[in-house]
């Protein structure tokens, strides 16, 4: 059977965080989806297909929310597409390891009436920590079919997979969420009255006790979806009366107060019926770790350390494959130029898309090393707790705890950092992470950083340089954080509460999907529009000087040719070559400067001069705004000019240590650093941050604060 004629079940996939969602669907579906252990990570459905029997089971993974009730962006979207989305059933992921905290999201499911079931993940972990489910029991408390299972050692999965198509052929069954005495009195009576009154603005919801639930927790939603209707003022004095006798009943007026409590009692009952608690076989190993990396004077120091050492070997492990990449792609461009007959061809090919792309793949070691990094301290649990640790040091600068997540995801890529922040649900502390996160150098940033260290420091001491460059960008955030704290986002603070995952080993499938992922998408930029850029830049950089600039070369060109041939002094011969190489290399500068990239470069030119800028290096920072990596490419064709190269000049880190000055290339580096992210961060940046208006104002001061670094870089310097 072919894909397209198998059956298909649409899955809304339903978890709090941590709880392995993305994780269990890349182990059915072989999906590539990114997966990290902390809260946040998930912030947009994502999708995947997996294949069962004649079943094609189409998989929507929902972000990680603790509650269906709440207000931050998480909770949002999952509601709103549980209530109106279209899908089959839920399948709600649940830590078997923590199941008084991740049912009370269940019970919230169950009110909804949705046809569901549950999947206790971790399985593996319950019983190294001696915690033994009957989850015969459980779906009997619940009525909802119940299945232990471990993501990470594929544990159950093939029985989920057929309870999942056993749940969709099933009848839906009536859920078992009765509420106590007070409530469920209250919840009838509402239940009557929608059903006496038959109203079809009411009948549109999903069963008259669903909404008359949600009319007593008092949910929004639900009310702004009535307010304009008739039955609405006579449901309002049913509902205010109901809830009276509520609030005698509890001694309280807080609505969520008191269904909060009863979920919570309801949870703890079922624990209790269907849960054995027996002695670990494994001593729990997260607090005596956490005692060390979470040390109120150990753990920064360790941060720091654990970051050096990062950007150490994304230096020095990545200096070995960048020599072969290098070579080969410069083999490559000097046989097509060899086996094309056609200069004009050769040059397309060679000059503009080897020179570009190759200039731009150099880096991939790096990148990788990187985003390794990175995807190590996420898939452990660390990320969470150096978001506690830096708490109180970021509050200082008026940025909230859960700022770092976004903020150190950052350093991989502009783009998901911008959409983390939606973790934060406070909207002035999001609006101003969305502003720091820029100065947090993306990986497109470091293959600049990579080639200017590399030419202007010993291999020796470069690593310790990338690693200031990140910090120094860090902390230079953080001074514009509390600058804007003060100014354009005053405000009170939102207290920090976030969830510390138990520490565990990175799985290497999740780690390789992750790496691969970035990787894959780096390539793909590099093949497409990198290649598209560096083409442009090539017609750009070839056509458009007057015959007259060329022609005035020419003459003395031949001359030396021809007194080349006929002298025969070897000493004079070689002195008279050295001079046709010079005037070869003036010849292809003039008709550069000439050329419409040249025009271009000359008309920026006086915007970047006070920084030292010559018209290339002002062009290759224009070109950055589509795309950091894109410079390199730029630079690579604007700097192909010919001439005898030796192990001293090899190649863009030769050109930067013998035409750059020192001054110009460290202010060169720091508005790199500092100026405005690409084209589609941008994009997302505005989207997130509610306008374009707010991408205008972070151009202007991500600009004004690179070139006054800039600036002052090579007034010291």
């Amino acid at each position: 059977m072919t894909n397209s004629t198998k059956k298909k079940i649409k899955l809304a996939l339903v978890g709090q965080p941590n709880v392995g969602k993305s994780l269990l669907i890349n182990a059915l579906c072989d999906a590539n989806m990114r997966v990290g252990n902390f809260a946040g990570v998930t912030v947009e459905k994502a999708e995947a297909v997996a294949f069962f029997k004649d079943y094609q089971i189409e998989i929507i993974d929902l972000p990680g929310t603790y509650s269906l009730h709440g207000y931050s962006e998480e909770e949002k979207v999952t509601r709103s597409f549980l209530q109106n989305g279209t899908y089959d059933l839920v399948l709600n992921i649940v830590d078997a390891t923590n199941l008084s905290r991740n049912l009370l999201l269940t019970t919230q499911l169950l009110e909804s009436e949705q046809k569901f079931l549950m999947a206790l993940n971790m399985a593996d972990e319950a019983q190294k920590e001696g915690i033994n489910i009957d989850t015969q029991r459980l779906t009997e408390l619940f009525n909802v079919p119940c299945v232990l299972v471990s993501a990470n050692t594929k544990f159950n999965l093939t029985k989920l997979l057929e309870l999942i198509v056993q749940t969709h052929e099933a009848p839906k069954k009536p859920n078992k969420r009765i509420f106590d005495e007070s409530i469920e009195s209250e919840v009838e009576k509402l239940c009557d009255f929608i059903q006496a009154k038959n109203d079809p603005n009411l009948n549109a919801f999903a069963s008259p006790r669903a909404l008359a639930i949600s009319l007593l927790r008092q949910e929004d939603s639900t009310a702004a979806a009535l307010h304009d209707k008739a039955v609405y003022s006579e449901l309002c004095e049913m509902v205010n009366l109901s809830l009276k006798q509520i609030y005698i009943s509890h001694n309280t007026f807080n609505i969520k107060a008191i269904f909060m409590s009863d979920s919570v009692a309801f949870v703890e009952g079922a624990i209790r019926e269907s849960v054995r608690y027996e002695t670990p076989k494994e001593r729990n190993k997260t607090p005596l770790i956490d005692r060390i990396l979470i040390n109120k004077w150990a753990g920064i120091p360790i941060f720091l350390l654990f970051m050096w050492l990062l950007f150490q070997l994304t230096f020095t492990l990545g200096d070995i494959p960048m020599g072969w990449i290098e070579k080969g792609y410069t083999a490559l461009g000097e046989w097509v130029k060899e086996v094309v007959p056609n200069e004009t061809l050769s040059s397309i090919i060679a000059d503009g898309a080897i020179n570009g792309v190759g200039a731009v793949l150099l880096f991939l070691p790096n990148i990788i090393i990187l985003f390794l990094g990175i995807a190590l301290l996420e898939t452990t649990g660390y990320m969470a707790r150096v978001a506690f640790l830096l708490d109180g040091f970021f509050h200082k600068f008026g940025l909230h705890g859960k700022s770092f997540i976004p903020l150190v995801t950052g350093f991989g890529c502009s783009v998901p950092a911008f959409m983390a922040t939606r973790m934060l649900k406070n909207r002035k502390d999001r609006l101003l992470t969305l502003f720091i996160i820029n100065f947090m150098s993306c990986g497109a940033r470091l293959p600049v950083y990579v080639l200017f260290v590399g030419a202007l420091f010993s291999k020796e001491s470069a690593g310790n340089w990338l690693f200031c460059i990140y910090i120094f960008g860090a902390l230079v955030g953080l001074v514009l954080a509390k600058i804007l704290r003060l100014t354009a986002f005053r405000g009170a603070d939102e207290p920090f509460v976030m969830e510390m995952p138990k520490y565990r080993m990175p799985s290497f499938r999740l780690v390789w999907f992750m790496v691969w992922n970035k990787a894959k998408m780096y390539l793909k930029k590099a093949g497409t529009f990198i290649l598209a850029a560096s083409l442009l830049v090539w017609f750009a950089s070839n056509f458009g000087a007057d015959e007259s600039v060329a022609k005035s070369f020419d003459a003395k060109i031949e001359s030396t040719k021809s007194e080349m041939a006929a002298n025969s002094n070897l000493r004079e011969k070689e002195m008279l070559k050295e001079m046709l190489s010079q005037e070869e290399n003036a010849r292809a500068n003039a008709l550069l400067e000439a050329s419409y990239l040249g025009q271009a470069g000359k008309f920026l030119e006086p915007v970047f001069s006070p920084l030292g800028f010559d018209w290339r290096l002002s062009v290759s920072l224009v070109s950055g705004l589509a795309a950091k990596e894109v410079m390199i490419s730029t630079m690579g064709v604007l700097y192909s000019l010919g001439g005898e190269e030796d192990e001293e000049s090899e190649g863009l880190s030769g050109i930067i240590k013998t035409e750059i000055p020192f001054s110009t290339a460290i202010a060169y580096v720091l508005f790199v650093m500092f100026y405005n992210p690409c084209l589609a961060a941008t994009t997302v940046f505005s989207r997130e941050a509610g306008g374009w208006k707010y991408a205008g104002f972070l151009f202007l001061l991500s600009c004004g604060v690179a070139y006054l670094m800039a600036f002052v870089a090579k007034l010291v310097l």
